[in-house]
């Protein structure tokens, strides 16, 4: 029997191709990688608990680098986590009882961010439908969230995008259709995103169980295997790391 063929691999066997998730023209632009793991001495405990000082220092590496956006995150351990209790609870769908706090706080991230101005433009890689959204607005949660669900070939799967505008799920519902390339979101400012400098938290779910409007991004590290199989590498569809600086 054949092994089951993984998501990267289902993705390059795609025909019809991917649109953009964010403008972006090589060569002209370029991105760069950022690390929020502990290796990161520039990045201290102040600067990520002050939005405004976290903001800056994103800024500053941009221009000083010349990239358009920053990009990363993918199965990184970030120590940048402790800026939130919000990331010392255990993980449970909404259904679930009240959250608890759990002795291993959750510092895996389960997507790919990239770093930009409030205001860019996301485009769904793929045709699908909207999911659920929701207004998830705790401090350093999501903010405003899209779940998308796409079907190629049979294959069905979600990508779920956060931190974006208020403005992005105004008059949204679920089961509306969101054509391929379609602009349907954007990076949203700090009072509608969760208290983050602006970016986009992109993250692909194979099995959504029963969230709605919302799925973890971060995991605990003891915890990872399981969550990286559900959440595949989302550069399969963004297609943006072989332009890195």
């Amino acid at each position: 029997m054949k092994p089951p063929i993984n998501f990267a691999e289902r993705i390059e066997q795609y025909t019809d191709g991917l649109a953009q998730v964010v403008p972006f023209n090589p060569p002209h632009d370029e991105l760069f990688l950022f690390d929020f793991s502990e290796h990161n001495k520039e990045l201290t405990t102040e600067k990520i608990a002050d939005t405004e000082a976290f903001a800056n220092y994103i800024n500053v590496k941009l221009k000083v680098n010349h990239c358009r956006y920053g990009i990363g995150g993918y199965n990184e351990n970030r120590t940048l986590y402790a800026r939130s209790k919000h990331f010392d609870v255990a993980l449970k769908p909404p259904s679930a009882v009240e959250d608890s706090e759990v002795a291993e706080p959750r510092r895996l991230h389960l997507g790919t961010d990239l770093w930009g101005p409030a205001g860019t433009s996301i485009m769904a890689p793929l045709g699908g439908i909207v999911h659920s959204f929701a207004f998830n607005n705790s401090h350093s949660d999501y903010g405003a969230t899209i779940i998308l669900t796409h079907n190629i070939q049979g294959f069905s799967f979600h990508t779920l995008y956060g931190h974006l505008s208020l403005n992005s799920i105004k008059n949204l519902f679920e089961g509306k259709r969101i054509a391929k390339g379609e602009v349907f979101s954007e990076f949203g400012m700090r009072f509608e995103n969760g208290n983050w400098p602006p970016h986009l938290h992109f993250q692909v779910i194979l099995d959504l169980q029963d969230w709605k409007g919302d799925y973890p991004g971060v995991c605990k590290f003891s915890e990872k295997e399981g969550w990286l199989k559900n959440s595949p590498d989302p550069d399969a569809l963004l297609q943006l790391n072989r332009f890195i600086q």
